[in-house]
């Protein structure tokens, strides 16, 4: 699983290189793509397709290979598989059938634009790839955005990324939000800001809505405990979950909203339980 630049070809590494070099076929996500990247290498192998729309027959095809004792590399358009790429549905299938899978690490888009995006105030990060593109599962998804208090990262298109930062700025407007535009390419741009300030920004400059594009959503500022060592946040939260479900899963779900520990909103929710009828 080879790792390829997203823009910059100077970032494909010297292991990647190496590879390439020496494996009997390159399995492709865009035989095309994956073409001009070995001719930039002076490199000629037989290419293999595999894609979103074949990945189980082509899974299939590299499994045989395999089988014959060949080595294969298998290339995305861009950047890392299986990551918002084919690749996973390969790896499985090579697995099961007993072949070892070897990731070749290198670029990667969100991973550049969480390192980019500055976020102090984050612990980890939880990568969301592309949102749905229409209708009320994409509504769902823009609104579970808010409920997220820790890091996220996700991919959108050019075309819904005005759609998408208006409801950022509606429904968060105090977030911080980084946006990446066209990671090491030649119009790189990285802007951070309220999201409520990035409509405007956006509207500014056409050529700021070209591109790829990764969007980084920063962690949300702790808040400040209660008198009772939580944060009065997470006591609300707690407190409504805990109008309507059991308590060990009503403290769960405060946890995972609030970032709160879980230990702590145990010991409160027990504290302060209703007493039996």
């Amino acid at each position: 699983m080879v790792a390829t630049p997203i823009g910059n070809l100077a970032d494909l590494s010297l292991r990647a290189i190496h590879v390439l070099a020496q494996v009997d076929a390159v399995a492709a996500e865009d035989k095309r793509v994956a073409g001009r990247l070995l001719a930039h290498l002076a490199l000629t192998k037989p290419l293999v397709s595999l894609h979103a729309h074949n990945e189980r027959a082509g899974a299939e095809t590299v499994c045989a290979r395999l089988a014959a004792g060949e080595a294969v590399a298998y290339v995305s358009d861009a950047g890392t598989p299986a990551v918002s790429d084919p690749g996973a549905r390969l790896v499985a299938a090579a697995a099961a059938a007993g072949h070892r899978i070897v990731p070749i690490p290198g670029p990667s888009s969100a991973l550049a634009a969480l390192a980019a995006a500055g976020d102090a105030q984050g612990s980890g990060f939880r990568f969301a790839g592309f949102l749905p593109a229409k209708g009320a599962e994409r509504r769902a998804a823009i609104e579970a955005l808010a409920a997220e208090a820790g890091t996220v990262v996700l991919f959108e298109a050019p075309h819904r990324l005005a759609e998408l930062v208006d409801a950022l700025a509606a429904g968060q407007p105090g977030r911080r939000v980084t946006l990446a535009r066209e990671l090491t390419k030649q119009f790189e741009t990285v802007h951070t800001a309220a999201a409520v300030a990035l409509p405007a920004w956006l509207a500014a400059d056409a050529n700021r809505q070209r591109g790829e594009f990764v969007l980084v959503l920063h962690a949300l500022p702790r808040a400040a405990p209660a008198a009772g060592g939580l944060p009065e946040k997470a006591e609300r939260t707690l407190a409504l979950l805990l109008r309507a479900l059991p308590l060990k899963q009503a403290v769960t779900l405060a946890a995972e909203i609030s970032g709160a520990p879980r230990n702590a909103l145990y010991a409160h929710a027990l504290a302060h339980r209703a007493p039996a009828a």
